[in-house]
């Protein structure tokens, strides 16, 4: 049976390349239907004739709201045909909503596994993300192999929304790394040190790790085409934020990265890549 895709952006569309590489059939919706039109996949008008078709579908979208409304809007996935159909929502959603959305598909006796990426298109190209789920461990059994075409490393926390709080713990790691890497490259240019060799020394010193690994051509050649958006890293440190907040704990070290990222996006740069906070440092 063919697979249910909802949400072609830049890391869906990498992982609809991804599955389809491996011998899957995909069937797809996209609110923007022209962006999608040559990609060669079988192309729905709603979100609820995916159900009609396929018993597993995966959305892959910005936000909780951009989910909310795939969910419950007009054709939208709550219907009496989602029953015993799996949603495999791979959105880094508010860690607040993402138990709405349990909540509701199973209302609906539909399966909802909460499956944020740790990744973006490079590794999805290559089936190299790494995922964490939440969900019911008979679900998550189900799907296993289906997130095996697309992850290298595959983590279940069964406890409804802990996949997603994880996955906001580890973008304070991204964004955190980011911002320090992006700032050590610009002041070594500022010691006429040439960029790529100091990407290489960083790469093998104190700035080891996987974020400069997947950004250093970025940082060489200045190409800040989005595979990871200052949008939506700025969008989940606020939520950490909040969680934060709604724990009661301070957040020491999420607030600078934050802000800057916001600086990116109030500069009009939210949709380039968040390797693109280099310029920041390299401007002043």
């Amino acid at each position: 049976m063919p697979i249910g895709f909802i949400g072609l952006g830049n890391l869906g569309t990498a992982i609809t390349t991804r599955l389809s590489q491996l011998g899957e059939t995909l069937v797809v919706y996209n609110r923007n239907i022209e962006k999608i039109r040559n990609l060669g996949y079988e192309i729905v008008s709603t979100p609820k004739e995916i159900l009609q078709k396929c018993d597993v579908i995966f959305l892959c979208l910005f936000d909780s709201e951009a989910v909310k409304q795939i969910l419950t809007g007009d054709n939208g996935l709550l219907c009496e045909e989602l029953k015993g159909k799996t949603i495999i929502d791979l959105t880094t959603n508010h860690y607040e909503d993402v138990l709405e959305f349990h909540k509701l598909v199973n209302d609906f006796n539909g399966n909802y596994l909460e499956n944020p990426v740790f990744g973006s298109v490079a590794p999805a190209l290559k089936g190299e993300l790494t995922v964490v789920s939440s969900g019911k461990t008979e679900v998550f059994e189900a799907v296993k192999p289906l997130l095996e075409k697309i992850a290298k490393e595959i983590f279940h926390l069964p406890t409804p929304s802990s996949a997603t709080k994880m996955k906001l713990i580890n973008n304070l790691c991204l964004g955190s790394f980011m911002a320090t890497l992006a700032e050590c490259t610009a002041l070594a240019e500022s010691c006429e040190i040439p960029k790529a060799k100091a990407l290489e020394i960083l790469g093998v010193g104190g700035g080891q790790s996987l974020v400069l690994k997947a950004k250093t051509q970025k940082l060489i050649d200045e190409d800040f085409s989005a595979h990871f958006s200052n949008n939506a890293i700025n969008k989940d440190l606020h939520l950490l934020q909040d969680l934060a907040y709604n724990l009661k704990l301070p957040l020491y070290s999420a607030c600078l990265p934050k802000e800057l990222f916001s600086k990116m996006k109030m500069m009009g740069k939210g949709e380039e890549d968040f390797s693109s906070i280099y310029q920041l440092f390299k401007n002043n």
